[in-house]
C-alpha cells in the first residue's frame, strides 16, 4: 500500500509515504503479537468468540448476516483493496508505471515473484490435490512490512531501492488480484453479476459524463460491493473496480478525486483496517503442535515458497532483463542491495493470510498456513535486513 499526496515535489511524497508504512507495519506486528497471545492464553475461548459473533445489517426484510471475521475479511478488505485500486491507476495513468521503461523492471520481477514461489508449493503439495488450492499463497508481498525493515537502516537504503520495491508490490497486488478473481471464486450468481455488471457501467458512465463527485461513486460502488458478494466472486474486487473508476484529473482548482480519496482513505486503512485484519487471522493456536508439524507440507511450500521462491524468482528475472539490456540496475543500487530487496519480498504476510482464507475452507488447514505464513514472512525479514545491512553504505545512498 502507498500514497502520493498532492504535493509538488515527488520526494517529499515518498519520504511522507514511506514514513507512514513503517508506523503501519510496526502496528501489523503488535497485532499479530496480541492475536497469538489470545490464541494461546486464557483468552482464547473469548478470542474465537469474539470473530465467530454475528453481526448483522438490516433494512426491512432485506438483510445480511454474517460473523465478525467475514465482516473483516470480506467488508474492510474492500476498502483495503479500493485503496489498492487507486494507487494502481494513479502509478498507471502520471506515477511509476506510466512508461515501458519504467515498469519493465519490477513488472517482470513480479511476475518471477509469483511464478517460483509457486512452483515450490506445488512441488510440496503435489501428491495432495486439496493442498493445491493453496498455490497462491506464497506469491504475496506485504508492502507494509518490507518497507518497515526497510525503514530500520534509516539513511543507508538508496531512494531507488524503495521506489523499486513498492513498484514491485503494485505489481504484486495486481497479480493477487487477478489470482483472486480468477482461482478463488465461488458458484456464480447470474442475477448478481448482471447487478454488478451494470453498477460498473453506471461508474463508466459517470466518467463520460464528467462527474468529479466521490460520494456517487461510492454510492454505486456499495451496490457493487453488495452484487458481487452475493455474485460468488469475491467482494474485495468490488473495491478494486471502484478504485479504478475513480476519476484522476485535477480540476482548475488542482482537485483530484482520486488523489484526494486515497489521501483520506490510506491512513484509515494502514493504522486501522490492516492491523484488524491482522489481529482477526493471525492467531494461530500452538497447543499440541509438535516439530512434524512445521514439517507439513502446507507449511513447507508456503515458507518454501516465501522465503526460497520469492528470493529466485524477482532476482532471477531482474539479473535476466538487466543482462538482455532491457532494464538497467537501478542507481545506487548493487547487485547484492537488490538481492536484500528480493529477500524483503518474501515477507507475505497480510495477502498471503487473506489469500490462504480464501483457499481453505476446511479449518484443518488454518494452523498449518499461518504458521508457514508467519515463518516464512519472519525469516524472509530477518535475512534481507541482515544483508542489507551488511552491504549497505553506512552513509546515505539516496
Amino acid at each position: 500500500m502507498r500514497i502520493w499526496q498532492t504535493l509538488r515535489h515527488p520526494a517529499a511524497s515518498i519520504q511522507q509515504f514511506l514514513q507512514l508504512e513503517s508506523a503501519a507495519g510496526i502496528l501489523l506486528v503488535a497485532s499479530a503479537a496480541i492475536a497469538l497471545v489470545c490464541s494461546n492464553s486464557a483468552l482464547a475461548p473469548l478470542y474465537e468468540m469474539l470473530l465467530e459473533l454475528p453481526f448483522t445489517i438490516a433494512l426491512g426484510s432485506l438483510g445480511l448476516s454474517k460473523p465478525l471475521l467475514l465482516w473483516i475479511n470480506d467488508g474492510l478488505m474492500a476498502l483495503f483493496f479500493l485503496v489498492v485500486g487507486l494507487e494502481i491507476k494513479r502509478e498507471v495513468v502520471e506515477g511509476e508505471l506510466s512508461s515501458l521503461w519504467q515498469i519493465a523492471l519490477p513488472g517482470v520481477a513480479a511476475l518471477g515473484g509469483m511464478a517460483a514461489p509457486a512452483a515450490i508449493y506445488w512441488f510440496f503439495n503435489a501428491g495432495n490435490p486439496a493442498a493445491l488450492s493453496g498455490w497462491a499463497i506464497p506469491t504475496a508481498t506485504d508492502i507494509a512490512f518490507s518497507l518497515g525493515v526497510l525503514a530500520l537502516l534509516g539513511a543507508r537504503v538508496p531512494l531507488a531501492l524503495k521506489i523499486l520495491l513498492m513498484a514491485v508490490a503494485v505489481f504484486d497486488d495486481l497479480g493477487a488480484i487477478v489470482v483472486i478473481a480468477v482461482f478463488y471464486t465461488a458458484d456464480l450468481s447470474g442475477s448478481a453479476l448482471a447487478v454488478a455488471g451494470a453498477c460498473l457501467l453506471a461508474l463508466a458512465a459517470l466518467n463520460l459524463a464528467g462527474v468529479r463527485s466521490a460520494p456517487a461513486y461510492v454510492l454505486v460502488g456499495l451496490v457493487l460491493w453488495l452484487a458481487v458478494l452475493k455474485s460468488g466472486v469475491h467482494a474485495t474486487l468490488a473495491g478494486v473496480a471502484l478504485g479504478l473508476a475513480i476519476p484522476i484529473a485535477r480540476d482548475e482548482n488542482g482537485y483530484s478525486p482520486l488523489r484526494a480519496m486515497e489521501h483520506g482513505l490510506h491512513p484509515v486503512v494502514a493504522y486501522a483496517i490492516l492491523p484488524v485484519f491482522a489481529f482477526a487471522n493471525a492467531g494461530v493456536s500452538f497447543a499440541g503442535l509438535t516439530f512434524a508439524n512445521l514439517l507439513e507440507p502446507v507449511t513447507l511450500g508456503i515458507a518454501g515458497g516465501l522465503v526460497v521462491g520469492k528470493q529466485i524468482g524477482i532476482m532471477g528475472s531482474m539479473a535476466l532483463l538487466i543482462a538482455l539490456g532491457i532494464a538497467h540496475r537501478p542507481q545506487g543500487c548493487s547487485w547484492l542491495a537488490l538481492y536484500g530487496m528480493a529477500m524483503l519480498c518474501g515477507i507475505g504476510f497480510t495477502m498471503s493470510l487473506f489469500i490462504g482464507s480464501l483457499a481453505f475452507a476446511d479449518p484443518a488447514y488454518a494452523a498449518p498456513v499461518r504458521l508457514g505464513v508467519l515463518g516464512g514472512s519472519l525469516l524472509s525479514a530477518i535475512c534481507g535486513y541482515a544483508l542489507l545491512k551488511l552491504v549497505l553504505p553506512k552513509t546515505s545512498a539516496a
